[in-house]
C-alpha cells in the first residue's frame, strides 16, 4: 500500500487496518507483564459483592482482559481479525488494555503506539522474515520471570 520509499508515519495506520490489527494483537498476546503496577485501595469498598478494606494492595490482573474468552473469539490464538469489523476496518476493543486504564494508565502510552507501528512498518518494508532451514516452529509459551519474554530463536530477515 505504501510502496518501498515511502516514509512510515503513525497516520498510515489509518491505510494499513490489517498492520494495525496485527500490531495490537502482538501486544494482546504478548504482554510483558501478567500483573499491572500494584495500587492501594484509597477507601473502603465493594468490587462484585467481595468488600475490599482501605489500604489493601491490588494488583490488576492484566493476562484476565487480554485473554477474557468473553472479549476474544479465539483468546488462546494469535487472530489479527480481534481488532477487524467485517469490512476489515480496524476497531478497537475495550478490554485491550496493555497500557493500563484510568488515572494511571502509563504515561508512555502513545509515543510506544507510535514507535510500535512505524518501527514495524519499517522492517516489513525493508525485509521479509522467515524461519531458518529445518525449523518448523518456534516456541511462544513465555518464560516467566519478572517479566514474561520469549524463549530464544532465531530468524531470517531477507532485504527486499
Amino acid at each position: 500500500v505504501l510502496g518501498p520509499s515511502h516514509v512510515a508515519r503513525y497516520e498510515d495506520r489509518k491505510v494499513l487496518p490489517y498492520t494495525n490489527a496485527v500490531v495490537h494483537e502482538i501486544q494482546r498476546c504478548s504482554s510483558i507483564s501478567a500483573i499491572g503496577i500494584m495500587r492501594k485501595c484509597a477507601k473502603d469498598t465493594t468490587l462484585q459483592g467481595f468488600p475490599i478494606t482501605k489500604g489493601t494492595l491490588i494488583f490488576p490482573n492484566i493476562y484476565s482482559f487480554l485473554y477474557d474468552p468473553e472479549q476474544w473469539e479465539t483468546p488462546q490464538k494469535f487472530n489479527p481479525k480481534h481488532f477487524l469489523d467485517k469490512g476489515g476496518n480496524f476497531v478497537n476493543k475495550e478490554a485491550f488494555l496493555p497500557f493500563g486504564a484510568g488515572h494511571r494508565v502509563c504515561l508512555g502510552e502513545q509515543l510506544a503506539r507510535t514507535k510500535l507501528f512505524i518501527f514495524f512498518v519499517t522492517l516489513l518494508q525493508a525485509f521479509t522474515f522467515h524461519l531458518p532451514e529445518g525449523v518448523k516452529k518456534v516456541n511462544i509459551e513465555p518464560v516467566l520471570g519478572n517479566i514474561l519474554q520469549p524463549h530464544p530463536y532465531t530468524t531470517c530477515a531477507v532485504p527486499r
